[in-house]
This record gives C-alpha cells, sequence and structure tokens, in this order.
C-alpha cells in the first residue's frame, strides 16, 4: 500500500509542479507591473501583517542573509514604501513599517493578481471551477497556510 501511494503522490507531483510554477510566474509578472519583484512585494508583506518587524527578524522569515535584504528594504525605502522606525523602548532596535504608499501598492498588487486569476478562472467548466474549489484545502494544507492570503 505505500508504494501506490507513494507512486500516487509523485504521479501528482510531476503533474502538479509544472502547473504551480506556470501560475506562479504569471502572478509575478502581475506583480512586476508595479516595479518591484515578488521578493519585495512579500517583504512588504510581511511588514504590513507584522508591523515594527526588525531586519533580523525579517531575514530569518525569509530565510536570506542580512546583506541581500538590506539591498531590498534600502530599494523599499528610497521608493517611499516603508520606512526604518526607532524603538521608543530601545532606541538600537529598529523596525520597519509601511508607508501609505506601501498599503496602496499591496492593495493594487493583490487587485491585479486577483483580476488575472479571476479572468483565467471565469474560462473554466463549471465542473472545473468546482474542483478548482475543492483542491484549495487540500493545497492550504500543502502550502502550509492557515488562513492568510497575499
Amino acid at each position: 500500500m505505500i508504494s501506490s501511494t507513494t507512486d500516487l503522490s509523485l504521479a501528482l507531483a510531476n503533474d502538479l509542479r509544472p502547473v504551480l510554477l506556470r501560475v506562479a510566474r504569471q502572478l509575478r509578472k502581475e506583480t512586476e507591473q508595479f516595479g518591484v519583484t515578488s521578493r519585495q512585494a512579500t517583504l512588504l508583506h510581511l511588514v504590513k501583517r507584522s508591523p515594527g518587524l526588525t531586519l533580523r527578524a525579517l531575514a530569518e522569515a525569509e530565510d536570506i542573509s542580512a546583506p541581500a535584504l538590506s539591498g531590498h528594504i534600502d530599494r523599499l525605502e528610497s521608493a517611499g514604501l516603508l520606512v526604518r522606525v526607532r524603538s521608543d523602548v530601545d532606541r538600537r532596535r529598529v523596525g520597519l513599517e509601511l508607508t501609505p504608499a506601501g498599503e496602496r501598492l499591496l492593495r493594487s498588487i493583490r487587485e491585479r493578481r486577483t483580476a488575472w486569476l479571476a479572468e483565467h478562472l471565469d474560462a473554466l467548466h463549471p465542473a472545473d471551477l468546482r474542483a478548482v474549489e475543492e483542491a484549495i484545502g487540500p493545497l492550504r494544507r500543502l502550502a502550509g497556510l492557515s488562513g492568510e492570503s497575499a
């Protein structure tokens, strides 16, 4: 039985991988229309979700080096999308916060990505649409997501 489950998982992985990569690639393109990379949009989303997040915590959350992160943060700050804010409690601690422009950008990215998905979902046959709907729960668990959306 383990062998057949493993075989099924392997077959599903081979079928699912190119589909997910294609959708992710298109969503990246939709994001890049706003002049930011998908990584930068993700960083903005994480800061929005946790205002005051430190550079160290953000680097750990994204599993990237501090120097690589600093470059992204510098560009986002120069673009007026986020700011570094010193803590009132510990002046050595610097947190990150979105600016109103950063909030607007995230909202625009989400709307554009959602519109792209909705347009392509709308082209599906109703039975296919129901199948996609039924797959959302298992795909969320596969991705380790609870109730968040990006």
